[in-house]
């Protein structure tokens, strides 16, 4: 679920998800099997990305969701 106050447009939000897909589907081995939430950190602005399917959103939203996942896969230390 990507919430209008993160991305205002439809095709922009759909966008997003489907990245979502792609970048987890290449952690899906690294990750517990689990229903897992995906939780954006930032807002995708019309100003700054003027289209939905422009190579700056897609590298951006991309950088972002793989910092999470790798976070997500990364084991938990005990001290």
């Amino acid at each position: 679920m990507v919430p209008k106050k993160w991305a205002r447009r439809a095709v922009t939000r759909n966008a997003i998800k489907r990245q979502i897909y792609n970048v987890s589907e290449r952690f899906v081995h690294r990750l517990p099997v689990a229903a897992h939430v995906v939780r954006l950190r930032s807002a995708f602005d019309r100003q700054h990305f003027i289209s939905a399917t422009s190579q700056p959103l897609k590298l951006a939203v991309r950088q972002e969701l793989e910092q999470l996942f790798e976070r997500a896969a990364r084991p938990e230390v005990s001290t």
